[in-house]
This record gives structure tokens, C-alpha cells and sequence, in this order.
């Protein structure tokens, strides 16, 4: 939830206004906006190029995964998934909260991969190598405001 979203469900939660705190978080998240904005789009714009160096980085690291065994279709499936984490990712940032991976990534998923036989270490180092040429191609200012998505989406998909 927002911090938008979480203010005024609180406040109406205790029937009160917003006190001078909330509006201040509110301000700051509106201050922020472009920053976020910006961001996203960086990483929109380099999506297929990171996917690509990530999934090179992640086979060089995990040569004997299912999605490097020649099956054009698992590749392209890791390709899929590593690509679809880093959508909600951006998501995550324009919103300034980590609800869309929590909403949409992360319920299931452990369950899911493990009914493909898909191995929860290999896509915690998927996602890892992901994070790693994302934070690679930023400033340290942006990095620091990306790297928190990528930590908590790798700690939630840990066995």
C-alpha cells in the first residue's frame, strides 16, 4: 500500500485528519516522484539489455540449470520470468513500495517454481544477477534507491 494509501486508512482507521507527519511523507513521496518516474524508465529502456547480461551471468554462474539445457523453451521461459520480475520491480519503484512484488510476484511463486522442478536457488541467482547489471549501470544515488526492490523480491524467494 502507498504511503498515500496507508496514511489516510489510518488516520480514518483513528477518525482523525492527517497529522503533520503523514502530510510531510505524503509531500516527500510527491517531492520524489520524478526521481521514481525517472528511474523506471531508465530501466525500462534497458530492460532486454540487462535481461540479456543478467541470463549470460546467471549461466556462467548455474551452467547446469534447467533453463541452459539446450530447451530453447526453457530459456526463453527464464528470459520471460527474469523480465516479468523486473517489470514489477519498476512498478515497485514508480509506487514507492514493494506491494506489486508482494501482490504479484511473490504469493505462489515459491509453489509454482517447484511444481515446474525448477530450482528456488536458481532463480534467487537469477534474480541476483539481475540486481547486480541493473545496480551496475546506475548512479550510486539511483542504485541506492533500486537495490531494496531487488533484496527484498531475492529474500522473499529464498527456500
Amino acid at each position: 500500500m502507498s504511503i498515500i494509501a496507508k496514511s489516510i486508512t489510518n488516520a480514518d482507521r483513528e477518525a482523525r485528519y492527517l497529522n503533520l507527519g503523514e502530510l510531510t511523507a505524503i509531500q516527500e513521496f510527491y517531492d520524489s516522484g520524478l526521481s521514481r518516474l525517472k528511474l523506471a524508465d531508465i530501466l525500462t529502456h534497458n530492460e532486454s539489455k540487462i535481461i540479456e547480461k543478467a541470463s549470460l551471468k546467471f549461466w556462467e554462474r548455474c551452467p547446469n540449470t534447467p533453463s541452459n539445457s539446450g530447451s530453447r523453451v526453457r530459456r526463453t521461459s527464464c528470459l520471460r520470468d527474469l523480465s516479468w520480475y523486473m517489470r514489477l520491480v519498476t512498478y515497485s519503484i514508480v509506487q514507492g513500495d514493494i506491494d506489486p512484488l508482494t501482490d504479484i510476484g511473490v504469493k505462489g511463486v515459491k509453489e509454482m517454481y517447484n511444481s515446474l522442478e525448477i530450482p528456488l536457488p536458481n532463480i534467487v541467482e537469477a534474480v541476483r544477477c539481475v540486481k547486480e547489471v541493473t545496480l551496475e549501470m546506475l548512479t550510486l544515488h539511483d542504485a541506492v534507491e533500486v537495490a531494496p526492490y531487488f533484496d527484498y523480491l531475492i529474500q522473499s524467494m529464498k527456500p
